[in-house]
């Protein structure tokens, strides 16, 4: 049987009288990035900082590559990389110092340090710019040579909380490819993330928290599937349409219709099978409305969110700030 790279049985963390971690069970098979939603508050840091030994757990019990948290730190430490919400480089050097200073000061050589960061920097696209102070990239840049400074260890497990809060598009579709291709080199992740289509992008498993416990889990596309319901978008020609079409969607749809008046869009849940969207059709054409498109699809990983949160990842857990 392949050893999981993290096994979390009822894992317990408390700060004083709140309760970060509630029995959370999460397991993180390897070869895959496993991806840990929640809303804000839900304990997706408090996780992973306890997986990074920074934090001691309550109770439950903890297994990173088959060390336990509690009587082999040194050993988890070993075996992690760690990536936090903001990139934490010195500006005043250059990414290929960045790099050597880290391989240093966790015990390598000149030569592997120098070795190393030059490997690293190529694997993330950054081998031209190694020379280049950091003051000068870009916020992209910065974090991926934040992820760097992780890979210099050769870790088994990269943990990355939230790594792409605060980049622009661009930059975020940049660091996915790479961490892909760490993936790709053997590297097992683990990512907290709080935008869904990051999840979905990246993520062969998710796991949903909320509360501190696990509330779902499953790929993607199995966690669509156990929602139900697919979601029918019609996109208007006149933004003037809007009341009577949602009026209409309503009575063939589950549940209100949603509305985004800034680009004429409604959207409406429905069953399964194609049946759903024939009714839409007959719906708009009994108001008159001859619609720029129509589209029948499975609900986005932000729908089965909401689903079964009963919130969406902006709003706040009540009961603690991890």
């Amino acid at each position: 049987m392949t050893e999981r790279i993290v096994e979390a049985e009822g894992l317990v963390k408390r700060y004083g009288k709140l309760t970060a971690l509630d029995g959370l069970d999460v397991v993180a098979e390897p070869g895959q990035v496993l991806a840990v939603l929640g809303p804000n508050g839900a304990g997706k840091t408090t996780f992973v900082r306890t997986i990074a030994t920074l934090l001691r757990p309550d109770g439950g019990s903890l297994r990173v590559a088959g060390h336990d948290v509690r009587r082999e730190p040194e050993a988890v430490r070993r075996t992690i990389g760690l990536a936090g919400q903001f990139a934490a480089v010195e500006p005043a050097l250059s990414g290929r110092e960045n790099l050597e200073m880290v391989a240093r000061l966790i015990g390598q050589g000149r030569r592997a340090a120098h070795a190393n960061s030059t490997e690293v920097l190529d694997r993330l696209g950054l081998a031209e710019d190694g020379d280049r102070l950091v003051r000068t990239y870009s916020g992209g840049m910065r974090r991926k040579l934040d992820l760097g400074a992780s890979l210099v260890g050769s870790p088994r497990l990269l943990l990355l909380d939230e790594p792409t809060t605060g980049l622009d598009p661009r930059s975020r579709v940049e660091l996915w490819d790479a961490i892909r291709s760490m993936v790709e080199r053997g590297t097992d992740v683990l990512l907290t993330t709080q935008y869904l289509d990051e999840a979905d992008h990246l993520a062969g498993r998710v796991v949903i928290i909320d509360h501190g416990r696990a509330v779902a889990s499953g790929t993607p596309n199995e966690l669509k599937r156990r929602v139900g319901r697919n979601v029918v978008e019609v996109h208007l020609r006149d933004r003037l349409e809007l009341p009577a079409v949602a009026n209409a969607l309503s009575r063939v749809g589950e549940g209100e219709p949603e509305i985004d008046e800034s680009t004429r869009r409604i959207g409406v849940r429905v069953g399964a099978g194609t049946d759903p969207l024939r009714e839409v059709l007959a719906a708009l054409d009994a108001v008159g409305v001859t619609p720029d498109d129509v589209a029948l699809r499975p609900p986005t990983l932000d729908e089965v969110f909401l689903a079964l949160t009963g919130r969406s990842t902006e709003a706040p857990a009540d009961q603690e700030a991890a």
